[in-house]
């Protein structure tokens, strides 16, 4: 009897060293950083504004000289465009911030409430606070680049590729100067949707609506051109067949155009895991993105 309680607290012991080794990891690395959280990047009295929805976080390094001008990255969350917090990233922001980087977590309409062409204009609408404001809190408003996991990669790339979302904000020209695409889904929900291969396709018509016509209008497929600013791309080995294709697609695409950028396969991975990674500060996503950004440049 006293084995049997003894085999079943080694279980729970070892979770319980996992947990607060996970959470002293966790204060190492939030030490370092400043969060200013919960800013409105919307005018909160408007019609069509959610008090959750329309807030976003920025991360900042502690130590930093005051004429300091770091470079930006706003993250956006994935969750199948119906699901998602900015608090669940807070790990992203606190190790960009740690690393040389000012983070900009942010939250954004979801589904069913809204469709995809919303929930793209609220993160232009936040890129578009955010050109305005960063200086304030270290970051330099000329160096701003959006980055996403899944649905959040998808609408990364729709703000890198798409200069009307800034236009119809009465922005002259698209203050996104690259874009970090991380198991980017939605990058052709028009090829997507018209050919329904895979089963339970039909509740992405809930986000995206049955109108083809909006399909096309908010995949970042059709809008890469000669201007289209520099990416960093990944995917995983093991991920879902739709993100391999389309990711695959982007990539010739951006070869066909000359836009400078990179694609990398990592080997193993699949979906849920190539976010989970930005957990470890050195893995090879925040290695790069940090060449990509010039965090070193000061």
């Amino acid at each position: 009897m006293l084995l049997l309680r003894l085999l079943w607290q080694i279980p729970t012991g070892l979770v319980l060293v996992v947990v607060v080794l996970l959470l002293i990891n966790e204060y190492a690395i939030a030490r370092p950083s400043r969060r200013t959280k919960d800013i409105a990047y919307v005018t909160m009295n408007a019609s069509g504004v959610d008090a959750e929805r329309h807030l976003l976080d920025v991360y900042t390094p502690r130590k930093v000289a005051a004429s300091t001008k770091l470079p930006v990255v706003v993250f956006i969350h994935g969750g199948n465009w119906n699901s998602g917090n900015k608090n669940l990233y807070a790990f992203v922001g606190r190790r960009l911030a740690k690393q040389g980087v000012v983070a900009v977590i942010i939250n954004y309409q979801l589904s069913p409430a809204v469709l995809v062409p919303a929930m793209a204009n609220d993160c232009a609408q936040a890129v578009h606070w955010v050109s305005q404001h960063i200086a304030e809190f270290g970051g330099d408003p000329g160096r701003i680049f959006v980055m996403g996991h899944s649905a959040g990669g998808g609408l990364a790339a729709l703000l890198a590729t798409d200069d009307r979302l800034f236009a119809r904000l009465g922005l002259a020209t698209n203050p996104v100067k690259g874009a970090i695409l991380d198991d980017a889904a939605g990058l052709d929900m028009f090829d997507y949707l018209t050919k329904m291969e895979y089963p339970n396709d039909q509740q992405y018509l809930i986000p995206y609506g049955k109108d083809p016509a909006v399909w096309r209008a908010v995949s970042p497929m059709y809008y890469v051109n000669d201007h289209t600013p520099p990416m960093l791309m990944y995917s995983g080995e093991r991920t879902y067949p739709s993100i391999t294709s389309s990711s695959q697609r982007f990539h010739q695409l951006l070869l066909n155009h000359q836009v400078k950028h990179e694609y990398k396969v990592l080997p193993g991975k699949k979906h849920i895991a190539m976010v989970t990674q930005l957990f470890w500060q050195h893995n090879i996503i925040y290695r790069e993105l940090l060449d990509f950004v010039d965090a070193k440049k000061r």
